[in-house]
């Protein structure tokens, strides 16, 4: 069950400069961040600093860029900075901002992952959240085709098509990690069509873009003489959309995204399906099952009270299922006429579940035991028969040491069947 740790910023930075799109003035900082609490916007310009937060059920358009809006509340262009905070691998963090849109720079990520650099990455103790591409699938959208297979990190292979002497038809195939993305993805330039500037502007897009915050291709040429970072800059640069655009998983990717002609609103829609078959695989599949179960506990039949574990946060919460048959012995002799399963054990199949949740916290779980030292406010709400299933959510409420205090609450349909609070501590077994 143990996973990577999230990572916030250690230190504030700043950040000034003109949107690309909007072509306002905007002042930007970079600030630490709880566990949790993802990657947010902050517009510290209109009334109660409202807060939008960088997922992809809150994207408002993908016109020549990602839009993200809550409410009034709306934030463009968010790609390019989203995608140097996956290239640094953070995932908690909230950027201030006093405009509509991030600065614009040279129109790469690289001033956004310099910014983060001089900030500094600090290890946070919670795990990441991680979406594992376990699964081969594919997704197309409008002209884009997109294919997701497993993988043994995270991995972007890119193809672009233009009708263009510097782009024709180019391929290329990255690493997403803080050891690659500052030197391979960040410094792509985005990119435009001189003839399509015009009809932009008309739009009212790119009232910021010059020929300093785009790479301006004429008909076979680049505008204003410009060298380019690479010869296959572009595909580098859809690449680097690509990566900016699924950060709005609001977790952390494991598996290879293969792309064809891919845009932003392919980008989103693929987004979009990632969360969808991460949420469905999270409620199909147990974290562990009764095999790694019996691993854990030192229980057995027929005191052995938990089937498995469907949610796990470390050193937060666990979910765990206990499935009630009439084949339990306790029915033999508890109300044989009317069976009801005892209250005390209803409470200790409670307690083994949040004995998992400690024991995975500890080194060598195998050779430590959870011992109860108390139960504070214990309910019992509704009696559990035969063919129930009891879902029992663990909450940490306070750990020192080897010590907690949890919080337990068991429901069958929704309903709840029992509560109590819980103080346990782990010792050498």
């Amino acid at each position: 069950m143990t996973t990577p740790r999230q990572n916030t910023i250690a230190q504030a930075g700043e950040m000034e400069g003109v949107g690309l799109h909007t072509g306002g003035g905007i002042r930007l900082r970079l600030l630490p961040a709880p566990v949790n609490t993802g990657i947010v916007f902050r517009r510290v310009d209109l009334d109660g600093a409202p807060e939008v937060p960088a997922h992809v059920s809150h994207v408002v358009s993908t016109d020549r860029g990602t839009v993200l809006g809550v409410g009034e509340a709306k934030v463009h262009t968010v790609e390019h900075l989203l995608s140097a905070v996956v290239g640094h691998g953070i995932d908690n963090l909230v950027v201030e901002m006093d405009g509509a849109e991030p600065p614009a720079g040279d129109g790469s990520a690289k001033p956004f992952f310099e910014a983060l650099a001089r900030c500094g990455v600090q290890e946070q103790d919670a795990p990441a959240r991680v979406i594992v591409v376990s699964e081969s699938f594919s997704l197309t959208k409008g002209q884009a085709d997109y294919v997701v297979a497993p993988a043994d990190s995270y991995r972007v292979s890119t193809t672009i098509d233009f009708d263009h002497p510097l782009v024709g038809r180019q391929f290329g195939s990255f690493r997403v990690s803080a050891d690659a993305y500052g030197d391979e993805l960040a410094p792509a330039r985005t990119f435009c069509f001189e003839h399509e500037v015009e009809a932009m502007r008309e739009r009212g897009l790119a009232q910021g873009g010059t020929l300093d915050t785009a790479v301006v291709l004429t008909a076979d040429g680049i505008a204003g003489g410009a060298e380019l970072r690479f010869a296959d800059e572009f595909v580098r640069h859809k690449t680097l959309d690509i990566v900016g655009d699924l950060a709005l998983v609001g977790a952390r990717i494991h598996g290879h995204v293969v792309a064809e002609r891919p845009g932003h609103q392919g980008n989103v829609a693929l987004a979009k399906e990632l969360v969808a078959r991460a949420e469905k695989k999270a409620l199909s599949r147990p974290i562990l099952n009764i095999e790694q179960i019996l691993q854990y506990l030192p229980h057995r039949y027929p005191f052995l009270l938990v089937d498995r574990v469907v949610e796990y946060e470390e050193r937060k919460r666990i979910v765990g299922i206990k499935n009630v048959t009439i084949n339990e012995p306790f029915f033999v002799g508890h109300f044989p006429g009317r069976p009801i399963m005892p209250g005390v054990l209803i409470i200790e199949a409670m307690a083994q579940v949040g004995g998992l949740l400690m024991l995975d916290a500890i080194d060598n779980p195998e050779d430590k035991v959870v011992y109860f030292m108390s139960l504070d406010n214990v309910k019992w709400r509704r009696p559990v028969t035969p063919g129930d299933q009891i879902r029992f959510e663990i909450e940490v409420l306070q750990i020192r040491g080897t010590t907690c205090r949890m919080k337990g609450v068991g429901t069958v349909d929704g309903h709840v069947v029992a509560e109590a609070e819980m103080m346990a501590r782990v010792v050498i077994g």
